[in-house]
This record gives C-alpha cells, structure tokens and sequence, in this order.
C-alpha cells in the first residue's frame, strides 16, 4: 500500500534541442536593427508576451525616441512581418523615466486628439486643458486645474480682466491690469465705440457716454432710439403696461363721445 514513487520523465530529443536553442540564444544572438552580435542576456528586448524579435535593447531605445520626436503614439514593432504595437508598461523599465514620462504625455494627446485643447500660457506650468464644458469658440476664462492661475481659453494668453480678446495682444502696464482687474469686479461696462468704462449706478439700462453713444448697459451694444432688443420680454411687458395706462385713460372720454352720439341720434 501506499504511493509508488514515479520516475522522472525524460525529455525527448526535440524538447532537448530547443532548450538548448533557447540557452544558446540567451547567451548569444544578432540584433536585426544594428546587426551586431549581443552576448549579454540582459540586452535582449521583450515586447511583453506580444512577440518576441532578436532586438538589443538600445536600439530599441534609440527607435521609441525617434517615433516619439514625431509624436507617434502607437509605436509598432521594427519586425518588418509584425503588427504589435509596443506595450509601454513593458517597456518603463528600459527606456528610462524620462523618455516613459515623453510616451505618455504623447499618449494623452492623441487621446484628446479630436477635442478643444489648449496648453496653459504659464510658462512653469504648460499643463494641457480640454474643454470639457462643450461650446467650442464660447469658453474664454478658466483656471489652470494644474498652476490654478486663469487664463483664456480662446486666445491662449493669461486672463486679460477688463478686455476684449481682440485688446488682449496689446501692451499694458502695471495700471491698466489693475485697472482691468477693478472693471472686472465691479462689472462695470466699456463703451462699444470709444472703449472707456462706465459705472452704472441706478436708472435706465441705456446709457449715454461722454463720446455721445448710446447703448444698452446690459449687453453692451450700441443702440438707437432708446431701444435695445437683448431683452425683449421685459421690454414687451412695459410696452404692454403703457398701452393699459393709455386704453384706461382714453376710456371715459370714449364712453362719453358714445353717449353724446346717441343722443344726438335720438
């Protein structure tokens, strides 16, 4: 009773020469890149357990920056037969942090490829920023998630408080920022032909600057005959109101001219 001790298996012939293949070639083999031979095992690439190519590992090195510098993302294998693409994480610990930290950065982009996208003006930041609100063209101010300073989204410069996109390539002082940041806060109004900033404090929403132009204080835009079109339901109601206020005026005088018709006719 009990277990019989078995013996060990022999391998075959065929099993013997590819481990001795396999044991030579770990010793020994040619990089079909630079057609050296390569003694040490360690040199020997490994894309994983995708595919497995006579590779030395600096040229491989030397083929993931030269795909990186022209934004390739998806690097495929040198094999001329092979369709692999190169797995990133297999590679981390040959091509080094800094070139790994380049092929993700390249990653991300592609990924956000077909998006509105734009690089944060601050020079020790740079940091990529996708619209993720939608409206492309309608975003102008937003902060850096990454530095936290504003910017604007549409001409790609920092946040130019009190101005126009189209002023914002203009040089300014220490003042006119301080100025502009001021306007901003107290959301004061600039004038739609001479640009200079007027303060509303009470009365009609359609204001006359010092140049002679009217406009509409609430959406800035030049305006004749006292009237402006932003706001056309409380515009409406008002008009409304005047024509009640009219009707209830003129009608005892209508109703006397009708009684003194009648009796006329009689």
């Amino acid at each position: 009773m009990g277990n019989v001790p078995q013996k060990p298996q022999q391998n075959s012939p065929i099993d013997q020469q590819d481990d001795e293949q396999e044991s030579s070639s770990s010793t020994t083999f040619t990089c079909e890149i630079c057609i050296e031979p390569v003694i040490l095992p360690n040199k020997k690439f490994k894309n994983s357990n995708r595919c497995v190519h006579p590779f030395c590992t600096d040229c491989i090195i030397k083929y993931i920056q030269v795909k990186l510098e022209d934004n390739v993302s998806d690097i495929k294998c040198p094999a001329i037969t092979c369709d692999h693409s190169l797995e990133p994480l297999s590679c981390r610990s040959k091509v080094g942090h800094q070139l790994f930290d380049k092929w993700c950065d390249v990653l991300c982009e592609s990924a956000v490829l077909g998006l509105d996208r734009v690089y944060c003006p601050n020079r020790d930041c740079s940091a990529l920023v996708v619209n993720e609100c939608g409206g492309e063209g309608n975003l102008k101010r937003c902060v850096c998630p990454n530095c936290k300073k504003p910017f604007c989204f549409r001409c790609k410069v920092p946040w130019h408080a009190g101005y126009r996109c189209e002023e914002s390539g203009e040089m300014r002082d220490r003042n006119d920022i301080a100025f502009g940041v001021l306007s901003e806060r107290n959301q004061w109004m600039r004038c739609p032909m001479c640009r200079h900033c007027v303060e509303l404090v009470k009365g009609c929403a359609i204001v006359r600057c010092r140049c002679g132009i009217e406009f509409c204080y609430r959406c800035g835009k030049k305006v004749d005959h006292h009237w402006c079109n932003c706001r056309r339901s409380s515009t409406f109601c008002m008009w409304l109101f005047h024509l009640c206020i009219v009707i209830l005026v003129l009608w005892p005088f209508f109703l006397l001219f009708t009684a003194i018709t009648r009796k006329s006719h009689h």
